[in-house]
């Protein structure tokens, strides 16, 4: 099934600002998680268009994904 470009732009769009909202909570692994499925949605969004505009969001959404996880529990 495809989505549609207007539906993953809101969605990725929603997620970012969850991730923003979560992060300024004091939720940062959470909002990083929010914030790299966001920027991915973004990314797969150009993926017809140039390979630049393809490929770099989607390689910094797999960096903070795995800063993400590699982020320490801090409680």
């Amino acid at each position: 099934m495809q989505v549609s470009d207007r539906l993953l732009t809101g969605l990725s769009n929603g997620a970012i600002l969850i991730g923003i909202a979560v992060g300024i909570a004091g939720i940062v692994r959470a909002g990083s998680l929010f914030l790299a499925l966001g920027t991915a949605g973004i990314a797969l969004k150009a993926r017809q268009s140039r390979k630049f505009d393809f490929y770099f969001p989607l390689i910094i959404a797999i960096a903070l994904f795995a800063l993400a996880l590699a982020l320490p529990r801090g409680r």
